[in-house]
Formats: structure tokens, sequence, C-alpha cells
């Protein structure tokens, strides 16, 4: 990874920034408006932000009990920024050091099935899912 870039927990005050990267990288449909965005991170338990000097350029959050179970909800990687290992230490810094979670996701996007993979995800035949109603 550059090593201009860092990875650290999501400020308070970025809250709003990091809905703004989200909105602008795709996922506006999953942030909604500031105060949506602003509970499902306070909602998180794990939130990391990627950045480059000031300028935000990925984003992932976390929910866990931080025993046993955990699901990786969003890994954003701005699109000039991909293919540097960024994605990888935004995942390794909300999973952190704890190997006895199981983390869950849904690998969706495109190449995501690939990326997860290379960081020791398994495609599951148990796992089940109840969708949002739209």
């Amino acid at each position: 990874m550059n090593k201009d870039i860092s990875i650290r927990d999501l400020m308070p005050t970025e809250v709003e920034v990091a809905r703004q990267f989200l909105e602008a990288n795709g996922w506006g449909h999953r942030t909604g408006i500031a105060e949506h965005f602003a509970q499902l991170v306070q909602n998180s338990q794990r939130t990391a932000v990627a950045l480059s000097g000031q300028q935000i350029v990925g984003f992932a959050r976390g929910i866990t009990d931080g025993l046993s179970n955990g699901y990786l909800s969003m890994v954003v990687v701005d699109g000039q920024h991909r293919r540097a290992g960024i994605g990888r230490a935004l995942v390794e810094h909300v999973m952190g050091d704890n190997t006895d979670i199981t983390w869950v996701l849904r690998a969706g996007r495109e190449g995501a099935e690939a990326f997860f993979a290379s960081l020791g995800f398994e495609t599951s035949v148990i796992a089940m899912e109840r969708l949002r109603l739209k």
C-alpha cells in the first residue's frame, strides 16, 4: 500500500464527508440522507477510513459482538486508488486481530468475490438471507 495512505477509525466529525464519498462512489442508495447515514455509523461497532492526505479515498464498516460474529457491511475504495492494498487494509482494520470471530459479508458487486477470496473468505453453503423489502 502507498505510504501516503493512512487507515484509521472514522472520526465523528467525518461522518458527512464519508457519506458524500460513498455517494460519489456509487453507494448513495445505501447511505440515504445525512441523518440515516449518521445512524448507520453510530450503530456500527467498527468504521474505518483510508486517507490520502486529508481526503477520504476508502471506507469500511462492520457490525460485530466482538467475540464470535461479525458482518462486514461496506468496503468502498475510490476507483483511482483500487488495486493498491487499500481495501485489504480497510478490511483488516475493521476485522481486527481476534481470529475467533467468524466474519460474513455479501459479495454482490463485480469483482467482490475474488477480492474477498484473496482475504481468506470462502463461499458459504450454509448462509441464508432475508432480503429487505424495496
